[in-house]
């Protein structure tokens, strides 16, 4: 039996301090005893002791440069404790695009990034003073959505002008510049787009629409793909079009039968109007960066690959100008909201390389430098898509080859012996293995890399053309919510057996092993990933219960996947975004849904909550 006078001296401590003990990296601990207690224990606690002394004294020694030893930093070894969590999510359904750990119940976020995923019992340690806990009931939680196309200061600035998406009769279509014409002043420029002729029946419009409202106006209105736009009268006499005019290369001047211009501007023909539309003003661009950060976050999209103003017929400097006046701006102000990858005019490659060599590609945590971008065709709703058969209604029209294949060739040559990333614009089966074979031949002279050669759109195939993305690792940059509007558009063009057999592959590429990307081209449809997850998903055209070409369908993990950790390798982005991988940043998505069966099986869900490093963006 031990006495309270044994206790106390085995201990060395006061009495008063009887029931405590020092431990380590917790403090001072009430000791356990009791009457049968015996002299083992002061035994250990002597043991103990000493092994303390021994620690203490470490700092002491003075090992010389050549020891191994290093110097006990004790006082560091008595504050060591894990690092507490910013923000802990628990009680969610949290799908994390990586294979290793493909579902988690919790995530803690620390700095901006995950530091640790897993269930509650594992994550909870972290928890501390300050630590913001977040119950989410069973919700899904899926890593921030990554848009791998879009134009976002044009859909920023489209926002505010003459918005003809989904117009469907040419009354509306006129009431609405009308309306635009009444809140402008003569001589300033109505501008606007986003009309769809399908939708109103296939007629194009003509300036003869718009002429007898706009005497003082001069109008232009792009079509939907940006391929195409609408000129009235006056701004086609501004212009200097005329009956004479010739085509441009790679372009169409629209003519009725006694070749008159119908106002219609096809590709590069649009750059006979362009240069006399007054440039956007700095302040609205900047507005419009703005707009559009905060449209994006509203649909879960937390990072976007941007290119830019950079349309057949325009400038190459626009690009170069939102680069230096919005987003190098914005960045140096701290008023970045969503991440941007950028991509230049392939015309600027070496431009682009001496920015790289000297700041690198990563900007700061918001801004990336992609690399170029180059066009190949046109579009099919403007009849300028390259195919290797005529259009349906056209049988001597086969598209538009918009660039000279030798000079593109030795640009994307040139851009890629120097390590940039090149991305070709092709949606007709002819265009798309044209830029197969130059891309093949760029392999050939200047030898394997990981380049991630990119193709936007990807939209119509040759049979065989699927197969061949897989072998040579072709990022198939696509945008599923096309497939909508294209479904009746392709039909009326192409014949139903040859729409059906070639567009929009999806299953088909991903089966070939080629990377998939998943975008929406904004503001040519609206930035929707959750859409465009369902459209994959699903392929049901508007008016219709039945899938179009039903093999082609998704599944919900690979539609997922598309617009995250495939996307964020589409763009050399995946070390830190794409999944909820512990180390990457912490962008995540909130969504409506609890039901992870229901959301595989038909796509339904809306965005609850969008976080960007681990901060609440929206709402």
């Amino acid at each position: 039996m031990v006495s309270h006078s044994r206790w106390r001296a085995c201990l060395s401590v006061p009495l008063s301090y009887k029931e405590q003990i020092p431990v380590f990296g917790i403090g001072w601990v009430r000791a356990q005893y009791s009457p049968e207690m015996n002299s083992s224990y002061c035994t250990l606690l002597s043991a103990f002791i000493a092994l303390l002394a021994v620690f203490v004294s470490l700092p002491l020694l003075r090992p010389d440069a050549h020891s191994f030893f290093m110097p006990f930093n004790f006082e560091g070894w008595l504050s060591w404790r894990a690092p507490t969590a910013d923000l802990v999510l628990r009680n969610a359904v949290i799908y994390t695009s990586d294979d290793s750990l493909p579902f988690a119940d919790s995530l803690a976020v620390r700095n901006g990034r995950i530091l640790r995923l897993g269930n509650y019992s594992y994550v909870k340690e972290l928890v501390g003073f300050g630590t913001k806990e977040l119950n989410l009931k069973g919700k899904i939680v899926v890593p921030g959505f990554i848009d791998s196309h879009v134009h976002l200061i044009p859909g920023g600035l489209q926002m505010s002008r003459v918005q003809l998406r989904g117009v469907s009769e040419r009354d509306e279509f006129v009431r609405r510049v009308k309306e635009a014409v009444r809140k402008s002043k003569p001589g300033s420029w109505i501008l606007g787009g986003g009309w769809n002729n399908d939708l109103w029946g296939g007629a194009l419009p003509m300036a003869s629409w718009l002429d007898e409202i706009t005497p003082y106006n001069p109008v232009w209105l792009s079509r939907m793909d940006g391929h195409m736009g609408l000129a009235n009268s006056l701004a086609l006499k501004l212009a200097g079009v005329t009956n004479l005019s010739e085509d441009p290369n790679g372009g169409t001047i629209m003519r009725t039968p006694t070749g008159e211009p119908t106002g219609l501007m096809i590709d590069s023909a649009m750059n006979f109007v362009h240069p006399y539309i007054p440039e956007v003003s700095i302040g609205e661009r900047r507005e419009a960066l703005n707009k559009a950060s905060n449209f994006a976050l509203t649909q879960g999209v937390t990072t976007i690959v941007d290119f830019g103003r950079f349309f057949p017929g325009s400038s190459i400097e626009l690009s170069w100008e939102d680069f230096s006046d919005v987003y190098q701006w914005a960045d140096s102000l701290g008023k970045m909201r969503i991440r941007v990858c950028l991509f230049f005019p392939l015309e600027t490659w070496s431009r682009l390389l001496d920015v790289v060599n000297k700041v690198g590609h990563a900007m700061s945590q918001w801004i990336h430098l992609g690399g170029v971008k180059a066009f190949a065709d046109g579009s099919l709703g403007s009849n300028s898509a390259l195919f290797y058969e005529p259009y349906v209604e056209e049988p001597h029209n086969y598209g538009l080859q918009v660039s000279d294949y030798e000079k593109l060739f030795n640009m994307t040559l040139a851009a890629d012996n120097y390590g940039l990333q090149v991305a070709i614009h092709a949606i007709g089966d002819r265009a798309n293995d044209l830029i197969l074979d130059m891309y093949d031949s760029v392999l050939a002279k200047n030898g394997m890399r990981d380049r991630r050669f990119r193709i936007e759109h990807a939209q119509h195939l040759a049979r065989q053309t699927p197969a061949r993305f897989g072998e040579q690792r072709i990022v198939a940059s696509v945008q599923p919510e096309h497939l909508l509007d294209d479904f009746e558009c392709a039909t009326k063009k192409l014949g139903l057996d040859r729409a059906q057999r070639g567009s929009y592959l999806f299953q088909s590429l991903l089966t070939s092993n080629a990377q998939l990307a998943f975008g929406s081209d904004w503001p040519v449809v609206n930035i929707n990933p959750l859409g465009g997850i369902r459209t994959a998903m699903k392929r049901i055209p508007p008016n219709s219960k039945d899938a179009w070409v039903p093999s082609e369908c998704l599944s919900v993990d690979d539609a997922l996947k598309a617009y995250t950790i495939s996307a964020a390798q589409a763009c050399f982005l995946d070390n830190d975004i794409g999944s909820l991988t512990p180390g990457k940043l912490a962008d995540f998505v909130l969504l409506s849904t609890d039901s992870w069966d229901d959301f595989a099986a038909e796509g339904y869900a809306s965005v609850e909550a969008t976080y960007v490093g681990g901060v609440k963006a929206y709402p």
